[in-house]
């Protein structure tokens, strides 16, 4: 409306959106899916070898050999296999079954359909799913929309928002006055949190899991995203083969992954995978018949999450490339994840924990009892009204912790490290002087 701001641009720091903030997209990824679109490609010179191997092996697996007809329901055979493949590579020879994987159209898809099918009852016999708070509000969402019970239970801030089984417990028990707990929903690494689980804490929650008869949700859409020494990606599927058969044969499990995350950051073709395990299969059934009601996910998206899985060998030509640019995202996102909680930790009144994993910072932030004041006179909570000023001072927006939610009393916002290095630098400044304006105004 022609109002001056005193800022040039709006620096959307609110979404985990790569390719949006600037990050390049995988060149073979892009190339075999080129292919895959235009196959008249596959005989052009421009294109690698390896990349045309696994676009024609795509084809093959569709419909009329077009990217543009209906897959499976659970997505395109030869995808599912590679999925399979992936996940036995990946946990150290670990079988897998391509049965058990479900193709899925993002990570979120996938969620949504396995809560769907575990939700039942009425009253105090109504499904009661267990989320962490601060949690990804995709889980509350679909909770509310599918009129089941959401049970909270509370990460450890003060111990770098870890997972304690006490505070499960406690959780778990509170709900069961009130509904019928069922599922246990984990996300590793963490969202908002940014916090990697070490492997006694998976134990200890696949125990408190098999204990209780809980259906396990892994949401581990953010694997390859691990920064901190010391830190490590253990897959819930692997820690529980590992813990013997009679964890492994009972424990009901459903882990999921995306092309949205990692160093592919390719959120907007919408591919993804789940895999289930030990579901009984009178229910498996019921699940392939849900997910045939829509049809199939993107072919597209599928064929993307096929070069995740399926990536260029050593000896491959395309390998050397691939590594480069993939090492090139990781390492730059561990630096911007160091320099965030560096810079956020000598501002007076913020404190940040270190960003192991994913791709968010969560600091808390001190606000003063005036600043609170305002912030109800203006009907808002207090985070959103620091959230709204930032926004209206500086062009920065970030989203107010109360929206992943928080424990009582504490106020936090999430902001994602995906900028440039360059402009992360000049948001985190623009951060810091705000904020200590904001402090000085209210104090």
């Amino acid at each position: 409306q022609g109002i001056k701001k005193p800022f040039t641009e709006v620096i959307k720091a609110n979404i985990g959106d790569a390719h949006a903030m600037g990050q390049r997209p995988i060149t073979f990824l892009r190339q075999v899916v080129a292919l895959c679109t235009y196959p008249n490609l596959l005989d052009s010179p421009s294109f690698p070898e390896d990349a045309k191997k696994r676009a024609r092996r795509i084809l093959q697996g569709c419909g009329g050999n077009s990217l543009g007809s209906y897959s499976a329901s659970q997505g395109i055979n030869c995808i599912r296999e590679d999925v399979a493949s992936y996940i036995e590579r990946r946990d150290g020879g670990v079988p897998a079954d391509p049965d058990n994987i479900y193709l899925t159209t993002g990570a979120s898809d996938g969620i949504a359909t396995i809560l769907k099918i575990l939700v039942s009852g009425g009253g105090k016999s109504r499904t009661g799913v267990m989320i962490p708070i601060p949690q990804y509000p995709l889980y509350s969402a679909a909770i509310s929309e599918l009129d089941a019970i959401q049970v909270n239970y509370y990460l450890d801030e003060e111990n770098c928002w870890a997972l304690d089984v006490n505070e499960l417990r406690r959780s778990l028990n509170e709900a069961k006055t009130y509904c019928n707990p069922k599922v246990l929903c984990i996300i590793n690494p963490g969202n908002p949190t940014g916090q990697v689980q070490s492997r006694k804490c998976i134990e200890d929650v696949i125990h408190f899991a098999w204990e209780e008869k809980l259906f396990l949700l892994a949401d581990e859409v953010y694997q390859d995203n691990v920064y901190s020494e010391g830190c490590q990606f253990h897959s819930f599927k692997k820690i529980l083969y590992e813990m013997g058969p009679e964890y492994y044969n009972n424990v009901e499990l459903a882990s999921f992954h995306s092309t949205s995350k990692g160093y592919m950051g390719e959120c907007g073709y919408r591919g993804g995978y789940m895999e289930v395990i030990n579901l009984h299969p009178e229910i498996k059934g019921q699940l392939v018949k849900l997910l045939s009601v829509r049809l199939c996910p993107p072919v597209s998206g599928q064929a993307a999450m096929d070069i995740v899985v399926n990536p260029p060998v050593p000896g491959e030509e395309s390998y050397s490339q691939f590594i480069k640019e993939k090492e090139s995202v990781l390492n730059n996102l561990a630096k911007k994840a160091k320099l965030t909680e560096d810079m956020f930790n000598k501002v007076p009144g913020i404190h940040c924990n270190p960003l192991q994993g994913a791709m968010y910072a969560f600091p808390r932030i001190f606000i003063p009892s005036k600043a609170i004041e305002e912030a109800k006179a203006h009907k808002m909570a207090p985070d959103m009204f620091y959230c709204m000023k930032l926004l209206e001072e500086t062009g920065i927006c970030v989203v107010p912790g109360s929206g992943f939610g928080q424990r009582e009393g504490s106020y936090h916002f999430r902001m994602t490290i995906l900028p440039p290095i360059e402009k992360l630098k000049i948001l985190l400044e623009k951060v810091k002087d705000f904020h200590i304006k904001f402090l000085e105004k209210y104090a």
